[in-house]
C-alpha cells in the first residue's frame, strides 16, 4: 500500500549520484518525510525529525566515519515531506502515515499502547467496575480515561469502591441466601447482593451513585456531601459537620488521583494548541469522537500578543490583549508582512468578535471531518494523546482546553492560550513595560 502523497506536502526527486545538490535543498527545520524506492517493493522509509537536512544527509549520503549507520542512498529516488511546528503534530502525521502504510502494525511500530480505563459494567444485572485497555465504543459512556497506566486506573478504582458499598466480586451472580457472601460483606465494604443482603432497587441506588462518582470525577459526591455538612452545621451538628468534611476531604483525595483528561470516552472532547511551522499560525488540534483532527491553522494576524514575562499585573501584560476596534492597521503597528517578532511589539489591532468568530470557524471545519474512526486509529490517537498530556508539564509544549457543562468550548480562554503558544515560539526575552 502505498503512503498517501497528499499527507506531504512537498517532495523532489533523489539522484544518488548527486546526493548534495539535492539535499541541500532540503530545509533545516522539523519535518515528517518519506523516502521511496524505484521499485514497487520497495518499503518506504518513514520518519520524523527536527532537522530535516541533517537526518537525511546522515541517511543518504555514505560516510567512511561511520561504516555501520543505515545508507539508503543506493535505493531511494523520490523525497517527500511536510514541515511540521511541533513533536505533536509529527507524531500525528507520522502514525497517519504508519497506519495507512502497515494497518495495525503501526501501533508496534510506534510503541503506543492502548490506554487504561475504568470501566462501569452497567449491562450487568448487579453492575460492578473493572480496569480495561480495550473500552467498548458501544458502551464508551461507560469507559472513563485515559488514565496514565493501569496501575493510576486501578489504584483509581480501588480507592472509589471504598467510597461506596458496591461489589467486587467478578463473576456473575445468582443472588441466593445459601451463598456464603465474602470478606468484604462480612467488613460491611459491600451490600451483598449475592446472598440478598440488599433488595436490587437499593443496589441499583448504589451503582447509579458510583457511575455519576465516575462520570463527574467525584463532584456528584462532593455537592451531596458538601451540601449536608453546611446543613449540619448550620443545625450546630458539629460533630455530624466534622464526620461529613472528613468524608469530603476522603472524595478530594481520590478525586486528585482522576486527571482532567478523564472522563466518559463518549464525551472526551479537547483543543489541543500547537505551535505552528507557518511562523504566523498557531496549530489547532481537536480530539472529539475517538480520533484527533488538524492541524487547522489559527492566523495571529491582528492580536496582541504580549510577553507574560514582564511581570506587570497590567490587563496589558495577558498573553492576548484585544481591543474591540475595527480590523485596520494603526499607524504605529507593523506591516503584516513584518516579522512575528515585530508584530508582538507593535500588533496590528482586531476586534474581539472576529477573532472568536476566526477560531469557532477553525473549529467548525475540524469537526465537520470527525467521523467515526477504525479500532486501530482510536486506539493510536488515544494513546497519542494519553502520551502527551501526562508528561512532565514542563516538558509538555503547548495548551489543552475542554468544554464546559453544557458542552461549550471556552472560547476566550483557547484564545488567551493562542497568544501564549504563539509567543513561546520565539522565547522572548523579559520586558520592563
Amino acid at each position: 500500500m502505498a503512503v498517501p502523497i497528499e499527507s506531504l506536502t512537498q517532495s523532489l526527486t533523489f539522484d544518488p549520484a548527486d546526493a548534495k545538490t539535492t539535499l541541500a535543498q532540503l530545509p533545516q527545520s522539523s519535518a515528517v518525510f518519506t523516502l521511496y524506492g524505484e521499485e514497487a517493493h520497495f518499503e518506504p522509509y518513514i520518519g520524523r525529525t527536527p532537522n530535516l537536512r541533517g537526518r537525511l544527509e546522515r541517511l543518504l549520503q555514505p560516510s567512511a566515519k561511520h561504516p555501520r549507520r543505515l545508507q539508503l542512498a543506493g535505493q531511494v529516488r523520490r523525497i517527500a515531506w511536510r514541515l511540521t511546528g511541533s513533536e505533536f503534530e509529527s507524531l500525528l502525521i507520522q502514525f497517519d502515515l504508519l497506519q495507512d502504510e502497515y494497518g495495525t502494525k503501526c501501533l508496534e511500530r510506534m510503541h503506543l499502547r492502548a490506554p487504561a480505563f475504568v470501566r462501569f459494567l452497567g449491562g450487568n444485572p448487579y453492575p460492578r467496575i473493572t480496569v480495561t485497555h480495550r473500552p467498548s465504543q458501544r458502551e464508551a459512556e461507560w469507559s472513563y480515561g485515559p488514565f496514565p497506566s493501569r496501575a493510576a486506573a486501578e489504584r483509581f478504582a480501588d480507592e472509589a469502591l471504598k467510597l461506596f458499598l458496591l461489589r467486587r466480586c467478578i463473576e456473575d451472580l445468582d443472588p441466593n441466601p445459601s451463598h456464603p457472601g465474602c470478606v468484604y460483606s462480612e467488613m460491611k465494604m459491600c451490600l451483598a447482593p449475592c446472598y440478598q443482603g440488599c433488595t436490587d432497587e437499593r443496589y441499583n441506588e448504589e451503582a447509579a451513585a458510583v457511575q455519576s462518582f465516575l462520570a463527574t470525577r467525584g463532584e456528584s459526591r462532593l455537592v451531596t456531601l458538601r451540601t449536608e455538612r453546611d446543613e449540619a452545621s448550620a443545625r450546630l451538628e458539629f460533630e455530624a459537620a466534622a464526620a461529613l468534611h472528613a468524608q469530603v476531604a476522603r472524595v478530594e483525595t481520590v478525586r486528585a488521583l482522576a486527571a482532567e483528561l478523564v472522563r466518559p470516552l463518549s464525551q472526551l472532547r479537547a483543543v489541543i494548541l500547537q505551535a505552528s511551522a507557518n511562523s504566523e499560525e498557531v496549530a489547532v488540534f481537536l480530539f472529539e469522537n475517538g480520533r484527533l483532527r488538524g492541524p487547522a491553522g489559527f492566523s495571529t494576524q491582528g492580536m496582541r500578543i504580549q510577553n507574560e514575562q514582564s511581570g506587570s499585573t497590567s490587563l496589558f501584560a495577558q498573553p492576548v490583549a484585544i481591543e474591540p476596534i475595527p480590523e485596520l492597521p494603526t499607524p504605529e503597528a507593523a506591516p503584516p508582512e513584518a516579522a512575528p517578532q515585530a508584530r508582538i511589539a507593535a500588533p496590528i489591532k482586531l476586534a474581539r468578535g472576529l477573532l472568536e468568530a476566526r477560531l469557532e470557524a477553525a473549529l467548525a471545519t475540524l469537526a465537520e471531518s470527525s467521523g467515526a474512526p477504525s479500532p486501530t486509529i482510536r486506539q493510536g490517537h488515544l494513546a497519542l494523546l494519553k502520551r502527551w498530556y501526562y508528561r512532565p508539564e514542563v516538558r509538555r509544549a503547548g495548551e489543552i482546553f475542554f468544554p464546559d457543562a453544557e458542552g461549550r468550548w471556552p472560547v476566550k480562554a483557547i484564545l488567551r492560550g493562542t497568544g501564549r503558544v504563539f509567543a513561546s515560539q520565539f522565547k522572548l526575552p523579559a520586558s520592563n513595560s
